[in-house]
């Protein structure tokens, strides 16, 4: 891969990652509820989460997808049905968590699970993988995929937990957290209409 090749990867990984969306949303809203530590493990779910849809993607599964288009349907769906339930969980949120509460933010593996349910994941990874791979070095090129995306992903998703856990003292008002909460919800319903279409 030619390094303006691997610069230009470089930038959709990190535009792709950084922009809004289910897995921001989340954070966003995990920062203001149960602060920055906490939502650390949610945030290297995502990275390995999605590292492994991205290898598996590069590594056949991509063709699959375009040979059985319903399975890829199907996938988006399970996924906006799945958003919509956490958007719910979120959006009834009525105080901040602490670490005596009973809410916990969301685990590594459920974070990385998601991913795999998560329809802009899907079309990062099959984006990526169509447009930066190679077919004389395929494997070394998928790799190369692999090890742009695992750069720039968790610092990238990590600045919107920030932001949120920046927010945490100003939301501690129970008014102010409320809305916040269903803002974030409606955001992250939102967030799904372009994939779903």
């Amino acid at each position: 891969m030619e390094l303006n090749t691997f610069l230009a990867l470089l930038l959709f990984a990190f535009t792709t990652s950084i922009t809004p969306g289910p897995n921001n949303m989340m954070l966003f809203a995990s920062g203001v509820n149960f602060g920055f530590r906490r939502t650390i493990p949610h945030m290297l779910g995502i990275g390995v989460g999605f590292l492994s849809l991205l290898l598996a993607v590069g590594l056949g599964l991509g063709a699959l997808l375009h040979t059985v288009p319903i399975v890829y349907t199907v996938l988006k769906f399970a996924g906006g049905a799945y958003l919509v339930w956490i958007a719910w969980k979120i959006g009834t949120s009525r105080s901040i968590a602490e670490k005596e509460s009973g809410a916990r933010p969301m685990s590594s593996l459920n974070a990385a699970a998601f991913q795999w349910v998560n329809p802009k994941a899907w079309v990062m990874a099959v984006t990526a993988m169509a447009t930066y791979t190679n077919e004389q070095l395929y494997l070394l090129s998928v790799l190369l995929v692999g090890f742009a995306f695992a750069a720039v992903n968790v610092p990238s998703v990590s600045t919107w937990a920030g932001f949120g856990s920046a927010l945490r003292d100003w939301l501690s008002d129970p008014v102010r957290l409320k809305w916040f909460n269903i803002t974030m919800a409606v955001l992250l319903v939102l967030s799904l209409w372009p994939m779903l279409k």
